[in-house]
């Protein structure tokens, strides 16, 4: 099954966790490469979650007495409306719904968090942020950083981090160094993250970062998809796996957290140690079929034989796509590999 149709039809269902384990993976792993899709699904969550916090209004009996009145008198449905079938009923479920709307608004406008506050986790107001001022937490304070509309950032104790640029379209931070855990609620490619190793880009999703005082970090995504971005290396993260990052070498290989240990260890050698030729047999040899996600990063990050190692475990795990042909995938053709990694992210 190809990636090109849209799962907008079922996005209110995903979103409401009311798809069966099978249909909800398709459409994560849809929501992986399909940028349109992914924002219907943001702007899904942002209006439910402001719905969700809009407390009922009652509104007066005057109101309904006053319409009631006005729709018994014979004029007071125009003749434009009896035309295109407006009953009395029709009117008064319409400026029922406008008024809902006119409620939710008003309490939207008023009570919306302004941007960059940063909160205690009891939700009480600590302090305002501005661009380019360092929030530093000690040895066993938490705090949390609310995102305009967008979110919310919670930093573990004996973190370091920077407000860079809080701007319509674009929201950055820069982390020196600690845990920081985010969940996003925002098109892709709004919000990042800055660290000495790369740049976390937001793809739609939750995740923690960890950076240590050397400046290496880990990337964990427990939602959605993330990505760790350096001189034009790119790590893509789904739900479920990790990726490391080195201030020398950038962002490493992902992996599922399932993955064995054989396998993970095997990784981090290819990527970051001297014994690389080794490693990659280790990592061919204990590979399953999710972990077609770390060999189809290695397709790019081999050359030679050891690319035609990689792209032969990976057929022999999963069969080759009829639109993905051998020699384009050793190419590295930028479409091949696309179409690739939407037909492996079904099983990912």
């Amino acid at each position: 099954m190809m990636w090109t149709r849209h799962v907008h039809h079922r996005l209110a269902a995903f979103a409401d966790a009311a798809l069966d384990a099978g249909q909800a993976a398709r459409v994560e792993a849809h929501l992986g490469t399909c940028a349109s899709c992914r924002g219907a699904l943001d702007r899904h969550r942002t209006v439910a979650a402001l719905l969700r916090q809009v407390a009922p209004v009652e509104a007066p009996s005057e109101i309904w007495t006053a319409i009631e009145s006005a729709l018994d008198r014979p004029s007071s449905v125009p003749a434009t409306a009896r035309r295109f079938g407006w009953t009395r009923h029709r009117l008064i479920a319409a400026v029922a719904v406008l008024l809902v709307i006119v409620i939710a608004g008003a309490w939207w406008f008023m009570m919306r968090p302004a941007p960059w506050d940063v909160v205690r986790l009891d939700q009480t107001m600590a302090a305002r942020v501005e661009n380019g001022q360092w929030i530093e937490t000690d040895s066993v304070s938490d705090a949390a950083i609310r995102i305009g509309e967008i979110g919310r950032v919670e930093l573990a104790p004996g973190t370091r981090l920077q407000v860079v640029v809080a701007r319509p379209g674009e929201h950055r931070l820069n982390l020196a160094r600690g845990r920081i855990s985010v969940e996003i609620v925002a098109p892709p490619r709004v919000f990042f993250v800055e660290t000495p190793a790369s740049t976390v880009v937001d793809l739609g999703c939750a995740y923690t970062m960890d950076v240590n005082a050397d400046g290496a970090g880990v990337l964990r995504v427990t939602q959605g998809w993330a990505a760790l971005e350096w001189k034009g290396r790119e790590s893509l993260v789904p739900a479920g796996a990790s990726a490391r990052a080195n201030p020398l070498a950038g962002p490493g290989t992902p992996s599922f957290d399932e993955a064995t240990d054989v396998f993970r260890q095997a990784l981090d050698e290819f990527d970051f140690g001297p014994q690389k030729a080794a490693a990659l047999a280790d990592v061919l040899a204990e590979a399953g079929v999710r972990d077609t996600l770390t060999l189809w990063h290695l397709l790019s990050r081999t050359q030679g034989t050891d690319r035609v190692r990689v792209f032969d475990r990976m057929v022999a795990l999963t069969p080759l796509p009829d639109d993905v042909t051998r020699d384009q995938a050793l190419a590295l053709d930028a479409g091949t590999l696309r179409r690739w990694r939407e037909e492996l992210a079904w099983t990912w």
